[in-house]
């Protein structure tokens, strides 16, 4: 071999292995492009399943407060039920068609009940700006429910209607108007 055969052959040899460095390196980019895409989809993959775990407990959040609109119309009618048999004179109580409403009256609050009705718990209690409205101000023991002007209502965990109440002020002999 001649020494220009053997520089053709040296030159061969570095342009093969400049060719095989040249695909070593487009294979390294290459395989942090699919890492990248991999990557990627991976994060789409969890976002995916984050959004369908959000709108399910969305969509299960609103099955349960569906009927919140009917529920809070109703309790006026409540209302007015319970004032009625408290105004009740003795002489009526004990008339057939009176028992008649009265079992109509429990119904309806069983209903509601069932739909996930509850009434806030008040006398009593020391006052919770969350689930009382203080309306008027009494003898009695500062910041305690002394008495219930309106009953409130919540619907699973969340507060329908707050109750107003008379909140004790330690020192007061009469009532008054919170304004």
């Amino acid at each position: 071999m001649n020494s220009e055969e053997l520089r053709q052959e040296e030159q061969k040899q570095e342009n093969a292995e400049e060719g095989i460095e040249g695909l070593k390196s487009l294979l390294e980019q290459e395989k942090a492009r699919a890492q990248g895409y991999f990557s990627n989809w991976q994060r789409t993959q969890a976002d995916f399943i984050n959004f369908k775990r959000r709108s399910e407990q969305e969509m299960a959040e609103m099955v349960k407060f569906a009927n919140t609109a009917l529920v809070f119309s109703l309790l006026p009618v409540l209302d007015d039920l319970e004032r009625a048999f408290a105004s009740l004179p003795s002489n009526l109580a004990e008339l057939t068609w009176v028992d008649g409403i009265q079992l109509i009256q429990r119904k309806l609050h069983a209903i509601l009940e069932a739909q996930g009705l509850s009434e806030v718990k008040s006398l009593g209690e020391t006052l919770d700006l969350n689930l009382h409205e203080a309306v008027m101000r009494g003898e009695g023991e500062e910041g305690k429910v002394l008495a219930i002007v309106q009953k409130g209502y919540k619907l699973h965990d969340r507060v329908l209607r707050p109750s107003l109440v008379v909140v004790g002020d330690g020192m007061r002999g009469k009532a008054e108007e919170i304004s």
